[in-house]
């Protein structure tokens, strides 16, 4: 029976997919870093250099049958990966785990993982001697470097701006005005609503500017972009381009395989499934596609479903023990939870401990 499995993608659910079918299947994890990145731990990782090597993992140890190929993909058609290098990868079976971009810091630009932390602790240097703050954009990250930058310099002004009137909107109200509560007394000034000019100078370096935002001018001696996720798709050929949406993600069906194609699967931020774009839904999507190929492997249906909650989860760290979240309640309704929880469950340590069990470093 042919088994081979093209994974493409080494992040939240590309490895969790590849290790999961490590055992049922000829398992080739594609991926151009030379290590995983935590990427839910890097704003802690810019506030706390001494710190930021616990967000990287080497894939060595992941797999115990498979092979992993430091390679990035330049065509993917539904017979196999052609690699940048042009060496050909076919493939029974393909999981598109390619995620999303997103602006540094909050994910990690470079593939060489001694390279991403000399750039982390430079720009930790620039923000460092930076006593205006500006963050552009109010949502979950946007909020989460303005806690994690107040728990280690309380003194410095931050400032977060974005033109949506209300801030997350889809969360519990109760949630919100604990959010809310809590923002103001780290004394971090939010102000919704408010478009922003461009900044003159670049994210995430050094340099003092002034600029306009609303019918006010806000001096800044560093900023960060915190908005502008970029479906990572641009290699699908083959048929595989036609069947993305107007806004490049990729259309699934209920068992997570590409339209028109029952031997392609997709998973997490490059799929239309309809909710946040989140770590932990992605890690989900692997589990559904394992059972399906590991069924197809054996001659079988694929038989895993996806339903994606109707309640927005959220753990949303202001600081090691600050922050908000919600998540699913026992009668399938929103439950807030309070901040000694979103601590104990990932302000503290950023789950770090679950991907050193997922990658063979614990």
């Amino acid at each position: 029976m042919s088994r081979t499995v093209a994974v493409v993608g080494g992040g939240y659910g590309g490895a969790a997919v590849a290790k999961a079918l490590d055992a049922d299947a000829d398992v080739v994890l594609i991926e151009p870093r030379d290590a995983f990145v935590h990427a839910a731990g890097s704003l802690r990782a810019l506030v706390q250099p001494d710190w930021a090597a616990n967000i990287f993992f080497p894939y060595d140890r992941l797999l115990r049958r498979g092979r992993v190929v430091r390679d990035r993909a330049a065509a993917v058609d539904p017979r196999g990966v052609t690699l940048a290098s042009g060496t050909r990868v076919d493939a029974d079976y393909i999981v598109l785990a390619t995620g999303s971009g997103y602006p540094y810091p909050a994910k990690i630009e470079s593939d060489d993982s001694a390279e991403a932390l000399e750039r982390l602790r430079a720009t930790h240097k620039d923000l460092a001697g930076a006593g205006r703050v500006l963050i552009a954009g109010a949502g979950p990250v946007g909020l989460e470097l303005a806690g994690e930058i107040k728990a280690v310099w309380p003194e410095k002004r931050v400032t977060i701006v974005d033109p949506a009137a209300e801030l997350l909107p889809d969360l519990l109200p109760e949630v919100r005005e604990e959010l809310h509560r809590q923002l103001a007394e780290l004394d971090v000034d939010l102000r919704t609503g408010t478009s922003l000019a461009a900044p003159p100078v670049e994210p995430a370096v050094a340099g003092t500017f002034t600029v306009r935002a609303g019918d006010a001018e806000i001096t800044a001696d560093i900023w960060f972009r915190a908005h502008g996720v970029r479906p990572n798709g641009d290699y699908l050929g083959g048929g595989l381009g036609d069947v993305r949406t107007g806004d490049g993600r990729l259309r699934v069906t209920g068992r997570l395989g590409v339209h028109g194609h029952g031997h392609v699967y997709a998973l997490g931020d490059i799929t239309d499934v309809p909710e946040a774009k989140m770590a932990g839904h992605a890690m989900r999507h692997a589990d559904v596609i394992a059972a399906n190929i590991a069924a197809q492997v054996r001659g079988e249906a694929p038989p895993s479903v996806y339903t994606p909650s109707p309640v927005r989860g959220i753990l949303l760290p202001l600081g090691p023990d600050g922050g908000v979240g919600q998540m699913p309640g026992a009668d399938g309704t929103a439950m807030p939870l309070p901040a000694a929880q979103v601590g104990e469950y990932k302000g503290r340590a950023m789950m770090t401990d679950v991907f050193a069990e997922l990658f063979g470093t614990a």
